[in-house]
């Protein structure tokens, strides 16, 4: 059983919320064509046409980053997974009392959709994070995917440098639209809560090659 769970958690931390969080980045491509055009703008002046885009090209891409990072806001993978704690005492906070053997859990999806803290949360802008450098990595908790503290993923580098860069390349390869005769705002972005946040309605996408190279590395 040891093991079955260590497995799990590997498959369900390490590839599975990187899958789904790829799906809700296309979904907001084919949702916002202005968005997609404006990364693919900085990818032809940062990589050009000659190339594929390399990890080292990832520092130099900081919409992309912003991309990734609002669709981490309004699409947590793990919006009720993170910073799991269970009260070994009974314990007065912040006007709660929290009896022994409570399990509390943090709602990021919550906090990320909060007017108090982002303005505009019901919009993908992804210029909020040009506008405001927010590490997503645990040090600041308006947004902290990967929980914060002694127990924060230890992969949440990983994640986020391989989720930039697959970004970057499906955007420089591709441009994103809905199935032929469907209208961008046709991706339904109904969310549904399995072991991950998921797209209650699996994305269809239609992509169109922008550069002629083999995608893979």
């Amino acid at each position: 059983d040891f093991f079955f769970f260590i497995l799990q958690e590997m498959i369900f931390r390490g590839a599975d919320t990187s899958a789904i969080l790829m799906e809700w980045v296309l979904a907001e491509m084919v949702r916002n064509p202005h968005v997609q055009a404006r990364a693919q703008a900085e990818l032809d002046t940062v990589v050009g046409p000659g190339r594929r885009v390399r990890e080292s090209d990832v520092a130099s891409l900081p919409y992309v980053a912003a991309i990734v990072k609002e669709t981490l806001r309004m699409h947590p993978p793990g919006p009720l997974l993170s910073w799991a704690r269970l009260a070994t005492s009974d314990v007065d906070l912040a006007g709660h009392h929290v009896p022994a053997g409570t399990t509390a859990m943090v709602n990021m999806w919550a906090i990320t959709h909060d007017a108090s803290v982002w303005p505009e949360p019901g919009a993908f802008r992804p210029e909020r994070f040009l506008e405001d450098d927010v590490d997503v990595r645990g040090g600041d908790l308006r947004l902290a995917p990967f929980g914060a503290g002694r127990r924060v993923c230890p992969g949440r580098a990983l994640g986020m440098v391989t989720v930039n860069l697959w970004t970057a390349r499906l955007l420089h390869h591709f441009e994103w639209s809905a199935p032929e005769g469907c209208p961008p705002e046709s991706v339904d972005t109904a969310e549904v809560l399995k072991l991950s946040c998921e797209m209650k309605t699996p994305l269809a996408a239609r992509p169109k090659t922008r550069i002629s190279l083999p995608f893979s590395a």
